[in-house]
């Protein structure tokens, strides 16, 4: 599997420093950096990384509107969020942005790991600590269906099921095929079936399903 390849956005030289030296150890290759919102956006259409990791607050514009206009622009690049802050106005205001995860500055290594990895495969994501609050916004304003079809509990092999409930563990596609002894491929088409199955538009949108339906 190719290594995914990142831009670090953050006005703290340290906190890109920490970043780098994580993921590298890991096979991420960090193509390059910056400090501002519209450093990220000049760079991000230079460089073309799969993942662009996006502090939010930072001088001249903010890693929101830095994801909106990156976004916007048709870019291949996949932005997570990555923050101190672990705000509500943050959180969905970056979902709407067209962000594909939103992780916590706490996350271990693994977890940075893991987000640039699912976002470059073009996948989403979300810390765990903030999944339920996804879950109960979708819900309130009832943006997911129960099921596919009105209400009739769709057909899940056991293996999708079993797939289903990882990803709301938030394990990658990876971890997944580790965890179950399968190719990363099989894992995908399970997912892609599933996706299909609960009318769900991506990981995220699969978990919100798999929590409201007592899958996770």
């Amino acid at each position: 599997m190719t290594a995914p390849t990142v831009l670090l956005v953050d006005d703290h030289a340290t906190m890109r420093a920490g970043f780098r030296m994580i993921l590298e150890a890991s096979g991420v290759e960090i193509v390059g950096e910056a400090a501002t919102g519209v450093e990220a956006i000049e760079r991000a259409a230079h460089l073309d990384p799969d993942v662009v990791f996006m502090d939010v607050q930072m001088p001249d514009m903010d890693g929101i509107e830095a994801t909106r206009q990156i976004i916007a622009s048709g870019s291949r690049s996949s932005v997570v969020i990555v923050t101190t802050f672990d705000r509500d106005d943050y959180l969905f205001a970056a979902l709407d942005a067209g962000a594909s995860g939103f992780l916590l500055k706490n996350a271990g290594p693994e977890e940075l790991v893991s987000a640039a990895q699912v976002a470059a495969a073009g996948d989403a994501l979300l810390a765990p600590e903030v999944t339920r609050r996804v879950i109960e916004r979708h819900s309130a304003a009832g943006h997911m269906p129960l099921s596919a079809s009105d209400g009739i509990p769709v057909s899940l092999t056991e293996r999708e099921a079993e797939i289903l409930r990882l990803l709301a563990a938030a394990m990658s596609n990876a971890e997944i095929a580790q965890q179950l002894f399968i190719g990363e491929a099989t894992v995908k088409t399970h997912i892609s079936n599933m996706l299909q199955k609960t009318g769900s538009r991506d990981r995220v949108a699969a978990v919100v399903w798999a929590y409201r339906n007592n899958f996770a």
